[in-house]
């Protein structure tokens, strides 16, 4: 099970980028020995300006500045109990923040922060919490509809590290297949899975979304290239 940061500590990272209406992210790294692993921070702006932040990364003085001119931080969401590591860094920082992780991973949650809530509570139709069927409620995504269409955002479930740095990083990749050539359920991940064609339905029910345009998963590459197409693969895939 990861650890989580006591004191405000700024890993490497890019810079926050504008991924559709009210949606942005910024990809960082996890300094381990001989490389470093991809994550991801991604954050939604509500209907009432408020904004959710999904895996929390602590950003430089820059970034975070950033971050706080694209709205008020209202809920912070912690996908699932190996992404805590900056959850209590934000708590800290926005004390009124309201925390949202999945049931399954509510109690290794909150050795690192307070949780609040464990379904959807942001009063908004257009951001949809969703508790990701057979992984016994421990993983979650959320569903993003804007006008010019429909983002899905996914924890550990997929993953997509294309360009993975260090040899450390580069044989964490492969070994555990976070998906260098496709996007692939992680080796990491499958021993959470208790329902493999629970999952492999949430997965099709994902590829019918309307108007599905991307894929934003936490490690760490969005996925653009015929989005659905790759949920039904990754579901046939649990199928076998």
């Amino acid at each position: 099970m990861s650890q989580f940061n006591a004191e405000w500590t700024v890993g490497p990272h890019g810079a926050i980028e504008t991924v559709d209406e009210g949606l942005i992210s910024v990809a960082g790294e996890i300094v381990m020995p001989l490389g470093r692993f991809p994550r991801r921070m991604t954050a939604v702006r509500l209907k009432d300006g408020g904004v959710v932040i999904w895996s929390a990364i602590a950003l430089d003085d820059a970034g975070m500045a950033e971050l706080e001119a694209f709205g008020a931080p209202r809920f912070l969401i912690v996908p699932n109990a190996g992404h805590r590591l900056d959850a209590r860094l934000f708590k800290d920082r926005y004390p009124g923040l309201t925390v949202v992780a999945p049931e399954g991973s509510h109690e290794a949650v909150e050795a690192a922060v307070p949780v609040d809530a464990t379904e959807d509570v942001f009063g908004d139709p257009g951001v949809r919490f969703v508790t990701v069927a057979g992984t016994a409620a421990a993983e979650s995504a959320l569903i993003v509809t804007r006008s010019g269409g429909t983002t899905l955002i996914t924890n550990d479930i997929i993953g997509h590290v294309t360009h993975p740095h260090g040899l450390g990083a580069n044989v964490m990749t492969r070994l555990f297949d976070y998906g260098v050539h496709e996007p692939s359920i992680p080796r990491t991940i499958r021993r959470f899975i208790k329902d493999k064609a629970a999952l492999a339905a949430q997965m099709r029910d994902w590829a019918a979304l309307p108007d599905l345009k991307r894929i934003i998963v936490s490690h760490v590459d969005p996925i653009t290239d015929a989005p659905a197409e790759h949920l039904r693969r990754l579901a046939d895939e649990l199928d076998d």
